[in-house]
């Protein structure tokens, strides 16, 4: 696997709080990697460093095969985030054409369709957008340019739901055009609906990482119910990764053994056995309450 974006126990202290706690993980090239994670769990303070706005405190992180800050990669990287980077004494039109020079790999044929998509009003100020039409206008000058990679921090923020589904699909047109995309978000829903590779974190950490369909294809949630249940610690093996209990059903979520678990179940009294596929909002949330079960 080719990775676009490399971390090696990355961390980040500000005063006596850590920030990101020895972060490891791998952006692979030719994806839409839905960076995952609960507001303060670190999403943003990885990209700052990433994009060298921040310095961290420790560790090694790498943007393109280049350590960050590295100015060689500065125009083969977008990025959009809370702050778009808009000059407000322009209009639409004046942005875009001021933008256009910079970079020589610009699609006129993508800015033409953009604009019809997201509605952008050509002669309006962008001191006179909204929030979302500010988003949407930011997007688009990231997207035309083609970048190798793209970050977005959060980039449905502002939109509606019908803006926010052409954002995402404009996404999955431009990875087809040979962009990575990395998109930080804690809105699992549209994570899922797009990416194809998932870096979970919290509390500056990695918790759940890997191909989507991976992820889904491993986890399974498996209900007994009993006349009176054995002790949740009966079922700590190897495959189990939680183990939960509640009135007379013990419920565990597992990541292997899926038929050897289920079947000790009845061995131990069960009378009845339910396998079921795990979502991703699922599973992200059994990962958060797993690591705060083991803090």
């Amino acid at each position: 696997m080719t990775a676009v974006v490399e971390t090696r126990d990355l961390t980040k202290r500000f005063g006596n709080n850590y920030a990101l706690s020895g972060l490891t993980m791998a952006v692979p090239q030719g994806h839409i990697v839905g960076f995952l994670g609960r507001n303060g769990s670190g999403k943003t303070t990885t990209i700052k460093i990433l994009l060298d706005v921040i310095r961290r405190t420790s560790g090694e992180a790498t943007i393109l095969g280049e350590p960050t800050g590295c100015v060689a990669t500065r125009r083969r990287v977008g990025f959009l985030g809370e702050d778009k980077r808009l000059y407000s004494y322009m209009t639409v039109r004046e942005m875009i054409a001021f933008t256009r020079p910079f970079f020589p790999t610009w699609r006129i044929e993508t800015e033409t369709r953009l604009l019809a998509d997201f509605e952008l009003p050509l002669s309006r100020k962008v001191s006179a957008l909204s929030k979302g039409m500010r988003t949407r206008l930011g997007l688009l000058l990231n997207l035309c340019r083609h970048p190798e990679l793209l970050i977005l921090d959060e980039p449905s923020e502002g939109l509606d739901p019908v803006m926010t589904e052409q954002m995402l699909q404009s996404l999955v047109r431009h990875v087809a055009d040979g962009t990575t995309i990395f998109f930080s978000s804690h809105q699992v829903a549209e994570v899922e609906q797009v990416a194809d590779y998932i870096i979970a974190i919290e509390k500056g950490r990695v918790i759940l990482e890997g191909p989507l369909d991976d992820l889904r294809q491993k986890f399974r949630r498996i209900n007994l119910v009993f006349d009176e249940p054995p002790p949740p610690e009966a079922f700590r093996t190897d495959g189990v990764d939680r183990v939960t209990a509640q009135g007379r059903t013990i419920s565990i979520l597992a990541s292997s053994k899926i038929d050897d678990i289920a079947a000790f179940g009845p061995m131990l009294g069960a009378k009845s056995v339910d396998v079921q596929f795990v979502g991703l909002k699922e599973l992200f949330l059994e990962k958060v309450k797993e690591d705060h079960a083991n803090s």
